[in-house]
């Protein structure tokens, strides 16, 4: 059927058709017709009668032309074909179908069957559910079909509303719209492919080969038609460029021919204004004027060149502009113009600068001047300030740091003090007319410099005196925490010995405590040198303060031990002292009076124990 299919389509260029084919090949003439349609070549002149060997002659002339194309014809004779061997008329019809519908399909390298099943993967690729892998049961759920179909020509096919579980709706679309729109004939039966295992491998391959000729064909088509249209423009293009070069360099040499007498006017303005307004039109054509120009100019060589190479190789003549517009003659107008433009700004730079030197000058020294004002508005203030009556160490050593900044920034203003100087001599030099007011702007700057100078000196000196003297106090806090320490912790010793509970049961006891007590009491006069000592060092740091007109922050950085606190924990001490007299004076009493009943006690039963012995025996 597919075969039957495939050899009408083509017999019908010829004007008819077979219906059997085991029976309408038999006598040769309808072979060698199909033969004639697929290769547009000519076969020798076939037998008209009727006989058998008439029958053969002309089955031998097709099958003699086939091998001529390169085609083994295995085991297929012409005594076959003449007698309708079904199966030998078959293999013969594919092979045809192989050579002249198969094995001219190249594909990125690969022909044939190779080239078909690459053509089909690739068109197929972007389509959901379909996988080209062979000529069978790839194509069994019909989506391939309609995915080539709908790849090339997509208004004949709704792709997303295909099923893949109707493959024999999705089979007969695809035929149909085949059959009636791309004018390949329904070669396959849906009912078939879907009932069997595996279809048919060669019948798929010829019905799939038609819509490869099919389509490519149609790309041919299109692509020549492209191509013509693509000279036509070409042609079109090259003369708009030709139109387009002849106006443009009519255009830029005119404006060349105007701009260049004006560039050599050399007449002197009298006034400045009148040379401002000269150099304001000059600046104009350098910045509007002329940059569109050299634009145009730019743009006229590449058309040139640009329609030079296309007509080369469209096989065209060169293009020839008319007189005096040659890329030559526009260059040559070019250079005039810029020697005239450079001679032209010369004289206005000239012009300009002998009009514009004083005012320049007196600008520059009056934005000078400014920033220098600027930067010495509240300087003599900040350095007239006593910030570092107050600080502490640590804050004086900052602002030490900070002022040290600031001699730094100082002195790098010299340079443009200097140089306001040297701006008002020279305007002096050259009679300028407001020179007064500018000579009594420079006196006052340099007066005030002379002052920030000294005022700089001054704070230096004050900030390191007041640095060496909180450094001495420091030393001094140092040295008063070293000692406070450990006498606050004597004292705190002392008075939890003077307020400590004792127990005694001798005067041996008694009397130890109050040895020890003495002892201790011996050494307070030595504690109170030191105490006053330390006091000492405290006082010496206040009077260096108040001499040097420093306030201290009150509190010792190195300890939380005041005089305060040394002298109450002292008066504390002196306190606990009579009365821890007081209170071993009375155990001692006590003590001495527990002793004498002892002694007593211990007299009466040496007398009570012999008598009491005698009366036992």
């Amino acid at each position: 059927q597919t075969f039957t299919a495939w050899c009408n389509s083509h017999l019908r260029k010829a004007g008819t058709q077979i219906e059997n084919i085991d029976e309408d090949f038999r006598d040769g003439l309808k072979l060698m017709l199909l033969l004639e349609v697929i290769s547009g070549e000519r076969l020798p002149k076939p037998e008209r009668g009727k006989m058998r060997v008439h029958k053969i002659n002309n089955v031998n002339k097709a099958l003699d032309f086939i091998a001529s194309k390169g085609v083994k014809l295995v085991s297929i004779g012409a005594e076959e074909i003449v007698d309708g061997n079904a199966k030998m008329t078959l293999g013969m019809i594919w092979t045809i179908i192989l050579r002249f519908a198969i094995q001219d399909i190249s594909v990125e390298e690969t022909s044939a069957k190779e080239g078909l099943l690459l053509w089909c993967q690739r068109k197929t690729a972007p389509y959901k559910n379909v996988n080209v892998q062979n000529f069978h049961i790839s194509w069994k759920d019909g989506l391939a079909f309609n995915a080539l179909i709908h790849r090339h020509r997509p208004e004949l096919i709704e792709y997303d509303k295909l099923r893949k579980d109707d493959p024999v709706t999705n089979l007969n679309n695809a035929f149909e719209v085949a059959e009636k729109y791309l004018d390949i004939p329904k070669m396959l039966d849906a009912e078939d492919i879907v009932g069997t295992l595996r279809p048919d491998e060669k019948a798929i391959m010829t019905y799939v080969s038609c819509f490869y000729h099919a389509f490519s064909g149609a790309q041919k088509a299109e692509t020549a038609a492209n191509r013509i249209c693509k000279v036509l423009a070409v042609n079109q293009e090259n003369e708009h460029l030709m139109e387009d070069y002849e106006k443009l360099a009519s255009d830029l040499l005119e404006w060349i021919k105007r701009t260049i007498p004006w560039l050599e006017d050399r007449s002197p303005q009298k006034t400045i204004q009148e040379m401002q307004q000269k150099l304001e039109d000059f600046r104009d054509y350098r910045r509007i004027h002329k940059p569109p120009k050299v634009q145009e100019k730019c743009q006229l060589e590449i058309n040139f060149n640009t329609l030079q190479t296309k007509l080369r190789l469209s096989n065209r003549p060169a293009f020839m502009p008319s007189e005096g517009k040659m890329v030559a003659d526009i260059n040559t107008g070019w250079q005039h113009l810029e020697q005239a433009e450079k001679g032209y700004e010369e004289w206005l730079l000239n012009e300009i600068r002998r009009l514009e030197r004083l005012d320049h000058l007196a600008e520059k020294f009056r934005q000078k001047a400014s920033i220098h004002e600027a930067w010495t508005e509240g300087k003599e203030a900040m350095l007239k300030q006593n910030d570092y009556g107050s600080a502490t160490l640590s804050e004086v050593k900052a602002l030490l740091r900070k002022h040290e900044a600031f001699e730094s920034d100082l002195a790098a203003h010299q340079d443009r003090v200097e140089q306001i100087a040297a701006i008002a001599q020279e305007l002096n030099e050259l009679d300028y007319y407001d020179s007064p007011n500018v000579n009594a702007r420079c006196q006052k700057i340099c007066d005030q410099w002379d002052a920030l100078g000294s005022l700089t000196h001054s704070r230096r000196e004050a900030l390191e005196k007041t640095e060496k003297e909180l450094e001495t106090i420091d030393e001094l806090h140092l040295e008063y925490a070293k000692r406070a320490a450990p006498f606050n912790n004597w004292m705190e010793s002392a008075m939890e010995d003077l307020q400590d509970m004792f127990i005694v049961h001798t005067i041996e006891e008694i009397e130890g405590l109050i040895a020890a007590h003495d002892q201790f009491k011996s050494t307070l006069p030595e504690a109170d040198k030191e105490r006053q000592a330390i006091l000492g060092i405290q006082r010496e740091a206040q009077r260096i303060a108040d001499a040097n007109g420093i306030k201290l922050s009150g509190n010792n950085p190195y300890t939380s031990v005041t005089p305060q606190i040394i002298n109450s924990k002292w008066e504390r001490v002196q306190q606990l002292v009579p009365k821890r007299d007081a209170a071993l004076q009375a155990e001692q009493s006590k003590q001495q009076s527990n002793e004498r009943l002892r002694r007593q006690f211990a007299g009466q039963a040496n007398i009570v124990g012999p008598w009491i012995q005698t009366k036992m025996e």
